[in-house]
């Protein structure tokens, strides 16, 4: 078995993310956490005063909502287990809320004052949003502070009159529902924002594409008459030793020119999404003459310049074509792509067939070379290739490219 890898430059282009949904649910949710916590610290006093009057068992409900506070904070940082943290935080307030009646030692003692837990009540309806979606989340601010209310009234809760806990409760309604209103139209907006500059991008590639293929014919043609022609017309001419070294020299510069033009990348500005880039490897996967199994997992918020994009998709539609011409017409062959440590891209192509041995690879046979190897590595990424005779081919193709500890350079 023999496996290659082929490292491209240290120093990859790096991009930016521009604003998006992505960032938008990232600030919401860290805000969200972060003010959460800042309320209950500040409620810190009265909860010192009420919690004399609650059963020590449940003072473990106000610890196991901060800890949930925090680990929808450190979620929302990190963007992992974003909805699954915020709604923990509305599920524990429900437990903390119903329980709160039985938790209470004298009822007579019961504040006519608002309860902490009061405090977070909108903290609560925000994490409901995140977590569990608007529509959930809207029934749970309606519902929630409704609860509030009716324990209010009871002993347990302060025995209130009716109409100031109605008051808190709609206050509390009003303010979760306009947050919450104000989340669902800044995420439509930035969802249309992210659609429009998608396909602005995807006008901008295709504009840059036809501009690289006429300069890049117009090259290959000129490399075609002053090298390649030339070459062969010596070839045919060569009768003696001496001119027969000077064709072969000759035949070695024109690959070595062909190589170079293949191989460089146009210098062009712009993005594109690794989502865009996913769904195009799949659909030229599906139009390909043999079956190839497609798996597309969640690329993530990555983007990358277009010339990247256009060498990564170049790339694993090379692979596959190599895949259907020499893996053998029963072959299982199969394309994966997902994300790359968050800002990258990973791609995998590869079938059970007849397998190859690398280093029998002729250097003039620029398909592996040239369009899948060099390709790759001339945009800051690297391609390795894992074959065995009779035992089928791998292609991976990273970017950007890993540094030797294992980590994206």
């Amino acid at each position: 078995m023999t496996t290659a890898r082929f490292p491209g430059p240290r120093n990859a282009p790096t991009v930016s993310n521009p604003l998006s949904l992505t960032r938008l649910d990232s600030a919401v949710a860290r805000s969200a956490a972060g003010f959460g916590i800042a309320f209950l610290l500040q409620s810190v006093p009265v909860i010192m005063a009420q919690l004399g009057n609650l059963q020590r068992a449940w003072w473990l409900v106000v610890l196991l909502l901060l800890a949930a506070l925090l680990f929808a904070l450190v979620a929302s940082v990190l963007g992992r287990a974003v909805r699954v943290a915020h709604g923990s935080v509305a599920v524990l307030y429900v437990v903390a809320l119903l329980s709160w009646p039985a938790a209470v030692v004298e009822a007579a003692r019961a504040p006519s004052s608002s309860f902490f837990l009061y405090f977070t009540l909108t903290i609560a309806t925000i994490t409901a949003t995140i977590g569990f979606g608007p529509r959930l989340g809207i029934l749970y601010t309606i519902v929630v502070p409704a609860i509030y209310a009716a324990i209010r009234v009871t002993p347990p809760g302060g025995s209130v009159p009716p109409l100031l806990a109605v008051l808190d409760s709609m206050y509390a309604i009003i303010l979760g529902g306009l947050i919450a209103i104000i989340i669902v139209v800044l995420r439509r907006a930035a969802r249309t924002v992210d659609t429009a500059q998608q396909t602005a991008l995807l006008r901008y590639a295709h504009v840059v594409r036809q501009h690289a293929i006429e300069a890049e014919r117009v090259q290959v043609d000129a490399i075609v008459h002053d090298s390649v022609l030339t070459t062969f017309l010596s070839a045919a001419r060569a009768v003696t030793p001496e001119s027969e070294a000077l064709a072969a020299a000759m035949a070695g510069n024109a690959i070595g020119h062909l190589r170079d033009a293949v191989a460089a990348a146009p210098d062009v500005e712009g993005e594109v999404s690794a989502g865009v880039v996913a769904g195009r490897i799949a659909d030229a996967a599906t139009t390909m003459t043999g079956h190839i199994a497609v798996r597309v997992h969640e690329p993530g918020p990555a983007s990358m310049p277009i010339p990247v994009a256009e060498a990564v998709y170049s790339a694993a539609v090379q692979a596959m074509v190599n895949s259907l011409q020499h893996a053998g017409s029963g072959a299982v062959r199969w394309v994966e792509v997902r994300g790359a440590g968050g800002d990258g891209i990973l791609v995998e192509v590869g079938d059970r067939g007849a397998g190859f041995d690398l280093e029998d690879v002729p250097s003039e046979r620029l398909g592996v070379r040239v369009s899948i190897i060099e390709r790759l590595a001339s945009v800051g990424g690297h391609a390795e290739i894992a074959s065995q005779v009779g035992g089928g081919t791998t292609v991976t193709l990273r970017w950007p490219a890993e540094s030797p500890g294992g980590r994206p350079s």
